[in-house]
């Protein structure tokens, strides 16, 4: 997996405030639940910046569309415009 932060970073405590039962449930599937909320919250963090990243693209494109489409047939305001 692509690491999106630094792993040598330290440690520190934060204040979460979970469902009672489920940390129940998951402590008793793990021996470190430290490390499989650390390992979640990457997923979360890399799946969050590859959206964004994808968005910002789509973005560009229908910028540079746009750009291609108004230098070929001019602007729709032009036909409007009083200036």
């Amino acid at each position: 997996m692509k690491t999106v932060y630094d792993i040598n970073a330290p440690k520190r405590p934060v204040n979460l405030s979970l469902n009672e039962d489920l940390v129940a449930r998951a402590r008793s599937l793990t021996g470190n639940l430290s490390a499989e909320v650390e390992s979640l919250l990457a997923d979360f963090v890399l799946r969050q910046q590859q959206l964004r990243q994808a968005e910002a693209a789509s973005l560009r494109r229908s910028a540079a569309a746009w750009n291609v489409f108004a230098e070929k047939h001019g602007s729709f305001a032009d036909e409007f415009s009083t200036l």
